[in-house]
């Protein structure tokens, strides 16, 4: 089976609608959706509806840290420059809306696969797979020898041996890597709606369950559109320079 692997759209349409084009071509047969919908951009509405499209149609959707803070900023530590879009956000939102996102779980498991937005060791509190070290806790704790993990909005591959000699590197655009099941397997698709890598295009990831294949995938998009609907928006001008910049 092949699972395309989504996360951190943050309402973004164009880039969510060029990726989801590039997966239906690449032959996707399941969708998992890792997180954080909403926030950043000028379509949380659209994303939404997709995110449930999606869920009623089989996939697999999880809670992300900035979808939680549509019900509970309290709890989160995010910064000022935060604070105007999700006050924007909500006000966007329907209470069927808020109601889906406090519905979804923070981790899944399917076969030999575990999945959670931030990081599988203690996914409520939205810490950032940012080094080896805090990879290699989250392929600890689970009992699967494949993991996915969103939230860093650049993609990454960890591995990590019998023996517990660790590993990471980036991957290449398009290029397939066969995940040996000597070892296990931490991969960061990166972010859907907002990459922050020094690359604008849209990113995803497709795992073939049968092959144990991973390809990363880079899809460009209309960022400059998808820019000029933040500024609409009234939104703050940093959030579409992001989406052009890649950062």
């Amino acid at each position: 089976m092949k699972l395309a692997i989504l996360s951190d759209l943050h309402a973004n349409r164009q880039a969510t609608e060029a990726v989801w084009e590039h997966a239906t071509q690449q032959g996707c047969e399941r969708t998992v959706l890792l997180g954080d919908y909403v926030d950043y951009g000028a379509d949380p509405v659209w994303v939404l509806d997709f995110v449930q499209q999606r869920v009623q149609e089989g996939a697999i959707a999880l809670k992300g840290n900035h979808d939680d803070a549509i019900r509970h900023e309290g709890s989160h530590n995010m910064g000022e420059h935060v604070q105007e879009s999700l006050v924007w956000t909500r006000q966007q939102l329907s209470s069927a809306h808020v109601a889906f996102i406090e519905s979804l779980p923070l981790v899944a498991e399917l076969d030999d696969c575990h999945f959670a937005h931030a990081n599988l060791h203690a996914p409520s509190q939205w810490g950032y797979l940012d080094g080896r070290m805090e990879a290699v806790r989250s392929m600890q704790v689970s009992a699967h020898p494949f993991a996915f993990c969103g939230h860093m909005h650049q993609p990454c591959l960890y591995h990590l041996s019998a023996a517990g000699k660790s590993g990471e590197f980036s991957p290449v655009d398009g290029t397939p890597i066969i995940l040996s099941p000597m070892r296990r397997w931490l991969a960061i698709p990166g972010s859907v709606g907002q990459p922050r890598d020094g690359n604008p295009a849209a990113c995803y990831a497709m795992f073939d369950t049968s092959s144990k294949q991973l390809t990363f995938h880079r899809v460009p998009y209309d960022h400059e559109r998808a820019a000029q609907r933040i500024i609409d928006a009234g939104l703050p001008m940093f959030l579409a320079q992001r989406l052009r910049d890649g950062r």
